[in-house]
C-alpha cells in the first residue's frame, strides 16, 4: 500500500511568497516587455525614407514630440528572402508639408506605439491570474486528498491507495483461520452483487482482538490489498483531543471522506482509546470528550450504508473494556481473533522472513520454532532480524542455524554480558543452581526435555538459565505435569542446599513462578481435592500479561494460602529426594557446567546416562574446593 501523504502546509505559503515575487517583477518589466525594439534616426533620413515609399506607417505623437514609424526591411540569405518591419522614431520639427508627403507616400496613419498601460492594471492583472492560480491548485490538492489546509476539526487518517506492491495475505502466515474470515469482506467488495441477490449484508465492521504482535493492523492492511480499494488507517488516540467536540467531528469527517472514497477501507487501530465503557449517570470522573467522540462514531456506524463498500475494521488487545454498544450486530459484527501462532503457524512465519535474508541451506525452522514457543509474530521476526545482526558481526554473509538459536535466546534472556564476570564462588553456585534444575527436570516423567543450559549473565538479569523445549505443540497441562514444573523450579534451591549447605537469592524468580503455578492450580483451575471445580481467582487483560485478582472470602483465600504452601513444600521435598539419590551426578555435572559455562541437551543426557561419572570422593564431599581445581 502506498501511503497518500497530506498537504504539506509550508508550501502553500511558499506558493504565495514566489506569487507575490512574481508580481513585484511583473510591474518593474512589463512596461519594458510590452513597448516595441526601436531604433533613432535624423529628420532628413525620415524624410529620405518617405520619399523613397520605404514607410509603412507612421503616428505622429504631438504629446510627446516624436513620430514613431514603421519601414519594410529585406535580409537575403541562401534559401529565402525574408520580410520584416523596423520600428524608428525621429523628433517632430515644424514642417508644414508633414502630412502631405506622407500621404504621398501611401503612408498608413495607425497606431504603433502602445499607450503606457495603466499602473493599477499592471498590478491587477499578474494579481488576479496568480491568486486564481493559487485557489485552484489548493482546491485540486483538497479534492485529491479530502483534507484542506485548515485541519482543525479534520481527522489525521493516513490514507494509502492500491498498489500492485501491498501487503497481501500471502505477505501474513500463522493466522489462517483470521484470513478465513477476513476473505469474505475481500469477496464483497469484489463481487457485491452476488451478496445483492440473496439478500444478504456484509458486517459493517470487524473486530480484532488479540495480544500485542501479533499482526492485527498487518491483517487490516492485507484485506485492502486483496481488495484492491483505497485504505485509511488511523489510530484511536488521535480522536482525542482538548477541546470538547473535536474529537467528534474527527470522526465525522473521516466518515465523511470514506463514503466519497468508497469502496475502500477504515481502521481504527486501538480503538478502546476511544471505546471504553461508559460510566452510569452517577459515576465521577468521566471523560465527556471521550463519550462524544464514542457517541459520535456509533451513530456513523449506524448512519452509512454498507451497501457502498465501506468496510470499519478495528484493532484491540482489550476487548473486555469495550462498551457493549460498540459491539452489537450491526455495528462491530465480526470478531476475529488473532491469537499467538501454533507450532505451525511459528514456522511459516519464520520462512516468511527469512525470505528477506540470506541463509544457508538446509536451516531447520522447525526447531527454532519449538524454542520459541509462545513468540508472537513481532518477536519471531525480531528473532531473524537478530541472527541477520550476529551474523553480520560474525564477519558472515548468511545466516546459519546457530544465530537462529541464539536470537531466540536473546529474545527471550537478552543479550550476553560479555563483561559480567562472575567470581568463582558465585560461578560454582549458578552451575549448581542450573543442573539442579535440569536434573529434576530430566529425572521426572512429564517434564519437557532440556535443550540447553548456560551459566553466561544475560542482560535480563539472569546469571544463567536452563532450556527446555517440548518435542511437539502442547496446549494442556495435567495436575502431574503442574506440579512436576513446580518440581523443577525448586530444584535449583535444592542443589544450592544440598551441595553447598546454603541458599541465595538466585532462586527469587522460580519461587515467585512456583507460588504463582500453585495457586493458579488451587484457585483457577480446580485441581485441589478441597474446593474441586471453583474457580477463586479473575484474570483481567488476557492478552496484556493476565494480571489476577482474589474473589473470595479471607476465609477462604487464608485456606489457598496455606494448601498453596503445601503444595510447593511437597513439590519441594520431592525433588529434594530426588538430588539427593543422584548426588554424584549433581557434583560432576555441575563441575562439567563450571568448566565448559553452556552445555547442549545432547550433551546433558550423553553424561547423565553414563553409568559411572569420574568424580574423585574428595571433590564430591568438599565441593567448595571445586573452584580452585577448575
Amino acid at each position: 500500500m502506498k501511503e497518500v501523504k497530506q498537504p504539506d502546509r509550508k508550501r502553500i505559503f511558499y506558493f504565495y511568497g514566489i506569487a507575490l515575487a512574481m508580481l513585484f517583477l511583473a510591474n518593474m518589466l512589463l512596461p519594458s516587455l510590452i513597448a516595441p525594439r526601436t531604433q533613432s534616426v535624423t529628420y532628413n533620413e525620415f524624410v529620405t525614407m518617405a520619399e523613397q515609399g520605404k514607410i509603412t506607417q507612421a503616428e505622429i505623437q504631438s504629446s510627446e514630440n516624436r513620430i514613431v514609424f514603421k519601414v519594410d526591411t529585406q535580409t537575403e540569405d541562401t534559401q529565402n528572402v525574408m520580410q520584416k518591419q523596423q520600428v524608428y522614431v525621429t523628433a517632430l520639427v515644424d514642417d508644414p508639408d508633414l502630412v502631405e508627403r506622407l500621404l504621398d507616400a501611401n503612408v498608413n496613419f495607425t497606431q504603433i506605439w502602445p499607450s503606457t498601460p495603466s499602473p493599477i492594471l499592471t498590478a491587477l492583472l499578474p494579481l488576479v491570474v496568480i491568486i486564481g492560480l493559487g485557489v485552484w491548485m489548493t482546491h485540486s490538492m483538497q479534492k485529491k486528498i479530502g483534507s484542506g489546509a485548515m485541519s482543525f476539526g479534520k481527522s489525521n487518517a493516513k490514507i494509502y491507495v492500491a498498489s500492485e506492491t501491498g501487503i497481501h495475505f500471502s505477505d501474513v502466515q500463522g493466522e489462517d483461520e483470521a484470513k478465513e474470515l477476513l476473505t469474505e469482506i475481500v469477496d464483497f467488495l469484489h463481487n457485491p452483487q452476488r451478496y445483492a441477490d440473496i439478500g444478504a449484508h456484509i458486517p459493517k465492521g470487524a473486530l480484532l482482538v488479540g495480544p500485542p504482535g501479533t499482526g492485527k493492523t498487518l491483517l487490516a492492511k492485507a484485506v485492502a490489498g486483496e481488495a484492491n480499494v483505497p485504505f485509511f488507517s488511523i489510530s484511536g488516540s488521535e480522536f482525542v483531543e482538548m477541546f470538547v467536540g473535536m474529537g467528534a467531528a474527527k470522526v465525522r469527517d473521516l466518515f465523511k471522506q470514506a463514503n466519497e472514497k468508497a469502496p475502500c477501507i477504515v481502521f481504527i487501530d486501538e480503538i478502546d482509546t476511544i471505546g471504553k465503557k461508559r460510566e452510569g449517570s452517577g459515576g465521577m470522573g468521566g471523560n465527556d470528550e471521550r463519550e462524544q467522540t464514542l457517541n459520535q462514531l456509533l451513530t456513523e456506524m449506524d448512519g452509512f450504508d454498507g451497501s457502498k463498500g465501506v468496510v470499519i475494521l478495528a484493532a484491540t488487545n482489550r476487548p473486555e473494556s469495550l462498551d457493549p454498544a460498540l459491539l452489537r450486530p450491526g455495528r462491530f459484527d465480526r470478531r476475529v481473533p488473532v491469537e499467538l501462532p501454533d507450532l505451525i503457524g511459528r514456522e511459516a512465519i519464520l520462512r516468511v522472513h527469512a525470505k528477506k535474508v540470506k541463509c544457508e541451506p538446509g536451516l531447520d525452522f522447525n526447531a527454532i520454532a519449538r524454542m520459541a514457543a509462545g513468540a508472537s509474530g513481532a518477536e519471531l521476526a525480531n528473532m531473524v532480524n537478530e541472527a541477520a545482526l550476529r551474523a553480520v558481526r560474525a564477519g558472515r554473509d548468511k545466516i546459519s542455524q546457530s544465530d537462529l538459536e541464539e536470537s531466540v535466546e536473546v529474545v527471550i534472556a537478552g543479550y550476553q554480558k560479555k563483561n559480567k564476570i562472575l567470581s568463582n564462588k558465585e560461578k560454582l553456585i549458578v552451575a549448581y543452581h542450573e543442573i539442579g534444575h535440569a536434573l529434576v527436570a530430566a529425572l521426572q516423567s512429564h517434564s519437557a526435555p532440556v535443550t540447553k543450559i548456560t551459566i553466561i549473565p544475560r542482560t535480563s538479569g539472569a546469571l544463567g538459565y536452563t532450556m527446555q523445549v517440548d518435542q511437539e505443540e502442547h496446549n494442556l497441562m495435567s495436575r502431574e505435569e503442574l506440579e512436576n514444573k513446580i518440581a523443577t523450579l525448586t530444584g535449583g534451591r535444592v542443589a544450592e542446599e544440598l551441595a553447598l549447605h546454603s541458599v541465595t537469592t538466585g532462586a527469587s524468580n522460580d519461587i515467585e513462578q512456583a507460588t504463582r503455578l500453585a495457586r493458579a492450580l488451587i484457585s483457577r483451575y480446580g485441581m485441589s481435592d478441597t474446593f474441586g471445580m471453583v474457580a477463586f481467582e479473575q484474570v483481567h487483560n488476557a492478552y496484556l500479561g493476565g494480571d489476577a485478582s482474589m474473589a473470595c472470602a479471607d476465609q477462604t483465600a487464608a485456606e489457598i494460602d496455606r494448601m498453596g504452601v503445601t503444595l510447593v513444600r511437597r513439590q519441594y521435598d520431592k525433588a529434594k529426594q530426588l538430588l539427593s539419590e543422584n548426588m554424584d551426578k549433581l557434583h560432576a555435572l555441575s563441575k562439567h557446567l563450571y568448566d565448559h559455562e553452556t552445555i547442549t541437551g545432547d550433551e546433558f543426557m550423553k553424561l547423565l546416562e553414563q553409568p559411572k561419572l569420574e568424580l574423585s570422593t574428595t571433590e564430591a564431599d568438599d565441593p567448595s574446593s571445586q573452584p580452585e581445581q577448575a
